[in-house]
């Protein structure tokens, strides 16, 4: 996989935690960099070890799939890309929380499900031979820059529903293309 893909990945994945710091930032009433600081490492971790582990979990089953693992990898990102468009066009709620989203439960909550998606991208990388350390690295500090970059955001322009489905559409269509991309280069097309 190129650098350049890998680098679409990143942004690819990290647009469903773009989506929620740019909603934590149009609730927050004053954005302290604190609250920035854990947000964005706890995103960015999250994004950065869930791919290690899918590509650990793929390394025992690789053997077996090895003849339709471009298969396994294009559903597996299809099916990510297709649920990320699909929950763009969902409602979202007006509602702010009332507890600060940056701390404990709430926070660890937010991490692990914006970056569910990135382990089943790191299944792909073991199918694919994928070297995940590089790849791990790039998508969590991609997903670090751009948590920060859509808690300012959300706090300049208070207006998170249209911003944050527009990011999950755009995020589902690259995964989805990425796919037919990995089809692509084994000779399905």
């Amino acid at each position: 996989m190129s650098a350049y893909a890998i680098l679409a990945l990143a942004f690819a994945l990290a647009m469903d935690a773009f989506a929620v710091a740019v909603a934590t930032g149009v609730c927050a009433h004053a954005l302290r960099r604190s609250q920035v600081g854990r947000m964005a490492g706890a995103f960015g971790f999250f994004q950065f070890l869930m791919p290690v582990l899918g590509w650990h979990v793929g390394l025992s089953v690789r053997e077996r799939i090895e003849n339709w693992d471009h298969w396994v990898a294009f559903v597996l990102l299809a099916f990510v890309g297709g649920a990320m468009i699909a929950e763009s066009f969902k409602p979202h709620g007006d509602e702010c929380p009332r507890s600060d989203p940056t701390r404990g439960w709430h926070l660890l909550v937010l991490a692990v499900a914006t970056s569910l998606d990135a382990f089943a991208v790191g299944l792909s990388f073991s199918f694919l031979r994928v070297n995940v350390w590089p790849a791990s690295v790039t998508i969590g500090v991609v997903c670090a820059v751009l948590t920060v970059m859509g808690l300012y955001l959300g706090c300049t322009l208070r207006k998170a529903n249209a911003i944050a489905s527009r990011a999950e559409l755009l995020g589902g269509v690259v995964l989805i293309a990425i796919g037919i991309k990995i089809l692509n280069d084994h000779g399905v097309f």
